[in-house]
């Protein structure tokens, strides 16, 4: 199909100057990250950031080759994980309308948890810090263990505990998610990650994708159906084409972002059940996010077949494991 017109938009430079990374010299900041180094791979990691990645990089003659956008320094001073190059989700994904969802019988009330947002959103484990467990040069274990508390409004009402195995192997990111359900009740459940990738009017996103989730302007789901962001995503999407922040459904667990005036391309894969995929590309914006998730936004709420709106339920004591790589490639 004909590519539609590319809105005129002022973007930040496809590879940001060495002085991005300024905040790797700080002491303060640099005593609280984990650089993991592969050949000319690094992945900086900022546990106190919500167990988030600060960077994701290649070393070059001409200085870092961002394959991530790297975080800026105002996000270590406040701790911003929306500031960083991607960060965990746990223990669901995207928004939940209104900030409550019926389950167990009873009705699960969220609200103010974030007097920023008008839902919930992205779950909790981005918003603490994470432990450092065993490590080595090139891959680390992050832990994060969330015990609910009554006198916090709009706490996670259950416990649980998540990991990050974090490495470079095989000239790729690797980030194996995982959590366990350490209530002694079911616990509804869903995770992912969120990458943000650097944006320019050359940059064009590839994903087989089936049918799009459109939304409200809350950003929440109405109804699964064709759109012409699909095709777009099937031949190559310009971010610049749409005004997206929508879940794509039945992907088949494999996208690229490619830049292709920089002769450079980066290919995500994921494993089950990262069946879902979530384009956050707004209008006149510097950001972009392709990111692979296990629900829609609003599943715990959605009417529909459980495989079209994700998510599970964990028994008590149930785990569940998925990994997600990055594969940067050039020429």
């Amino acid at each position: 199909m004909p590519f539609l017109t590319m809105r005129d938009v002022s973007l930040n430079p496809i590879r940001p100057p060495a002085t991005e990374l300024a905040w790797l010299d700080d002491p303060a900041i640099a005593a609280t990250l984990v650089t993991l180094t592969a050949g000319v791979l690094r992945v900086v990691v900022a546990p106190d950031v919500g167990g988030a990645l600060a960077a994701f990089y290649e070393i070059t003659p001409d200085g870092p080759l961002h394959w991530l956008r790297p975080a800026t320094h105002a996000a270590f001073e406040q701790r911003d994980p929306l500031r960083m190059a991607s960060f965990p989700l746990f223990p669901y994904c995207n928004r939940i309308r209104d900030a409550r969802f019926e389950f167990g019988g009873g009705t699960v009330d969220l609200a103010g948890n974030d007097s920023r947002f008008a839902h919930a959103l992205h779950g909790n484990a981005w918003r603490h810090p994470w432990q450092v467990g065993s490590r080595s040069e090139s891959w680390v274990d992050l832990h994060f263990e969330h015990e609910p508390d009554p006198r916090v409004p709009g706490d996670w009402p259950f416990h649980y505990r998540a990991q990050q195995r974090i490495e470079l192997s095989g000239g790729a990111l690797c980030v194996t998610l995982s959590a366990q359900n350490l209530a002694r009740r079911p616990m509804p459940f869903g995770m992912g990650h969120h990458p943000y990738y650097p944006r320019t009017t050359q940059t064009r996103v590839y994903a087989q994708v089936q049918a799009m989730w459109h939304a409200d302007a809350d950003v929440l789901p109405t109804h699964l159906g064709p759109h012409p962001a699909v095709d777009a995503l099937r031949e190559g999407m310009s971010p610049d084409a749409f005004d997206l922040d929508n879940n794509f459904a039945r992907w088949t667990r494999e996208a690229t972002i490619a830049w292709p005036d920089e002769h450079r391309r980066l290919t995500m894969n994921a494993d089950a059940p990262f069946d879902h995929l979530v384009v956050f590309a707004p209008a006149n914006d510097a950001q972009l996010c392709v990111e692979p998730v296990t629900n829609t936004t609003d599943c715990f709420n959605a009417v529909g077949m459980r495989e079209q709106v994700g998510g599970c339920v964990l028994a008590p004591g149930e785990e569940i494991a998925a990994t997600l790589r990055w594969t940067p490639q050039r020429g």
